[in-house]
């Protein structure tokens, strides 16, 4: 996509919430970036919360205080601050103050907020200069209401300060009411990741697909991946599934993980579900591979994008996501383009978009196709590095990076799907 010096000296320190091996979609496209920028020739740090005391695990629940550690991810330098409370979502960090103003005083050309963040946001408003400063918008506050409303002050304080408020799509700047204070400052910014696992799959994903083509015993294999939380839509897809044949593969853990377990039995489908829980890279790739289609009946704007969709969609996987309003989900993955869009919430719409899939296996290959096409195009991890690193420029009154003429993740694309 680039030369190698496109980023060539430019210092970049993100202030991220947590880091893998802690999962979550913030975490995964913090270091994803990164990692980009850092390809590019950018000098890059990250500073977040220490998810664990051990750095074990991929939780990042409060389970106790953890020390203050510093690592490597490759090129990139990872500072994890310990955290010594959580109160609210917000973690108590001591030593943030001073390792914040030690990275700042090493010198940063742009300093890149990932929100919502409470506790660094807090920390940058309270410090009187900074450098320039960048904030990709994740997310609005939509369940936590009122603690939404009280902070919002302090959003919008820092927010003011910014060059550049990034969003994950043009879809959902109309529905946030900050992002629409800040409208003139707004860019969007697509979040993407490393394609190449899902276009070239390896050898242990290959083998894992003939291993989910088996459980499936030749019906439809339904798949639904992520935290198991109220705005995922897990009771929806449950519904949905007593009303077509096939089984249902749920990866990921959560606190709704017991409930739904309980809601298939009364539904009379849990001997059709499996409770995969974290599931290796390799193995999930697998699942992508050999799934009818990807399930995705989230149900508020807390889903702003769904970095899912996109691993499915790179994959050859039609996704079945969901019409929620002011939300980059249906903008990720396009209704009879790549997938289809069903009403929030609509277990019977979800069934029958499975259905027609089922019924239709040439459509299904056609939209799985165009799905793979459109990820390599919009969603890899080198196109949205470079387009960070012209949104710098652009801000900053500098030289547009130099983009050169090859593309290769899309060349792999258009070798369809193994």
């Amino acid at each position: 996509m680039s030369g190698p010096s496109a980023g060539a000296g430019l210092r970049v320190l993100h202030l991220g919430k947590f880091y893998p091996p802690a999962s979550g979609g913030m975490e995964g496209h913090v270091q994803t970036l990164a990692r980009a920028q850092a390809e590019l020739g950018a000098q890059v740090e990250v500073l977040c919360a220490n998810h664990s005391a051990d750095g074990a695990g991929t939780s990042h629940e409060f389970h106790g205080r953890s020390p203050t550690r510093e690592d490597w991810d490759g090129p990139v330098r990872v500072v994890r601050l310990g955290r010594a409370a959580s109160v609210a979502r917000m973690d108590v960090m001591p030593d943030l103050p001073g390792v914040l103003r030690r990275a700042l005083a090493r010198g940063v050309d742009v300093l890149h907020l990932h929100t919502p963040n409470p506790s660094m946001l807090l920390a940058l408003d309270v410090a009187p200069r900074l450098p320039p400063l960048f904030i990709t918008h994740h997310s609005d506050v939509i369940r936590q209401r009122v603690a939404g409303a009280l902070f919002r002050p302090f959003e919008a304080l820092l927010y003011a300060r910014a060059r550049r408020v990034l969003a994950t799509s043009e879809a959902y700047v109309p529905g946030s009411p900050l992002l629409r204070t800040f409208r003139s400052r707004v860019r969007a910014l697509p979040l993407g990741i490393d394609l190449t696992p899902y276009l070239q799959p390896s050898a242990e994903a290959l083998a894992a697909e003939t291993r989910w083509r088996a459980q499936a015993s030749g019906g439809p294999l339904w798949l639904m991946v992520g935290r198991l939380v109220y705005y995922k839509g897990l009771f929806t897809a449950l519904e949905a599934l007593s009303r077509v044949p096939g089984r249902l593969v749920v990866v990921g853990q959560g606190p709704l993980e017991a409930e739904g377990r309980e809601r298939a039995r009364a539904l009379g489908v849990e001997d059709r579900v499996t409770w995969a829980g974290y599931l290796p890279p390799d193995a999930l790739t697998g699942a992508y591979r050999a799934a009818t289609a990807l399930w995705f009946p989230s149900n508020a704007r807390s889903e702003a994008y769904g970095l899912s969709q996109v691993e499915a969609m790179a994959s050859g996987l039609p996704v079945l996501n969901t019409a929620i309003p002011h939300s980059g989900v249906p903008w990720v993955s396009r209704h009879e383009e790549t997938g289809l869009t069903v009403p929030v919430g609509d277990a019977p719409a979800l069934a029958i978009a499975a259905r027609r899939l089922v019924e239709d296996p040439g459509f299904a290959k056609r939209l799985g196709h165009a799905a793979r096409e459109r990820a390599a195009a919009e969603f890899g991890h080198d196109v949205m590095a470079m387009r960070s690193l012209s949104l710098y420029a652009e801000a900053l009154g500098r030289p547009a990076p130099v983009v050169e003429a090859e593309a290769p993740v899309t060349q792999r694309a258009a070798a369809g799907r193994a």
